[in-house]
């Protein structure tokens, strides 16, 4: 995501876009450099997000555009859905592929069925500790700039409900998984905990998100086709802020 791409919209073409714009965020770049990509090219004043991903992860980006930023809560607070990959036998610092390994052991003990008795122990309602690496605040100071500087500190659990958690496929060290669960859950973290609990450590290694609330990857458009777009053909992409009006079901998650 470079700056040879178009320059802002006019004025009269900002008119259009207002509403829900769903991205498939790639690996790499931060949530809000996609936020400030998309408001810089389309010359949008008001660009929010309805819940961030790590750089790693890829899939759903809620961005909201214009007035439906008035509309994050109706993101932030639902439920979610990830399909991702574990790595067995490695341990990070961050929980994932991107912090630094602290620990090796052998998984060659691991069966599918031992693996999946104890996924199945974290669905339902559960205390998840937040991870060190993570940007929640503690007197003001985010965890990770503390995790950088050696720092640990009590966090505080907090409640979290994971509706599935489940194997796709088996092939240690790697196991593909999907997870749905409410807002605020750290995957990464049940990825760690799991792997501690087996004995031999794990991390997450692959992440992508599927479903935020009533939406999906299949509403998403890829950012690479997203920033060549013209302001009429991003319109034609908004979903409308009245979709997502409180009381609608959710069918991402069992009832």
């Amino acid at each position: 995501m470079n700056s040879r791409y178009k320059t802002a919209a006019p004025p009269r073409d900002r008119e259009l876009l207002e509403g829900i714009l769903v991205v498939d965020k790639p690996s790499g770049p931060t949530s809000h450099d996609i936020v400030d990509r998309v408001r810089k090219i389309f010359g949008i004043r008001k660009v929010g997000h309805g819940g961030t991903l790590d750089p790693m992860a890829t899939g759903v980006l809620v961005l909201l555009l214009g007035r439906a930023t008035r509309a994050s809560s109706l993101f932030l607070g639902s439920d979610k859905a990830y399909e991702g990959t574990m790595t067995l036998g490695v341990s990070t610092d961050s929980h994932d592929a991107a912090g630094e390994v602290t620990r090796e052991a052998d998984f060659g003990d691991v069966t599918r069925e031992r693996l999946e008795a104890v996924m199945h122990g974290f669905r339902g309602d559960t205390m998840q500790e937040p991870p060190m690496v993570s940007a929640i605040k503690k007197d003001g100071v985010p965890m990770y700039k503390r995790a950088r500087k050696g720092q640990t500190v009590k966090r505080e659990p907090r409640l979290i409900h994971i509706y599935e958690f489940s194997i796709r496929d088996f092939n240690p060290p790697h196991v593909d998984f999907v997870m749905r669960c409410t807002k605020g859950t750290y995957v990464r973290k049940a990825c760690d905990d799991v792997g501690e609990i087996l004995g031999c450590g794990a991390h997450l290694s692959r992440l992508r998100r599927i479903a935020s609330g009533d939406v999906t990857i299949d509403d998403a458009v890829p950012v690479n086709d997203l920033i060549n777009m013209s302001p009429e053909e991003v319109a034609d992409r908004l979903l409308p802020v009245s979709r997502f009006a409180p009381g609608q079901r959710h069918p991402h998650h069992p009832s």
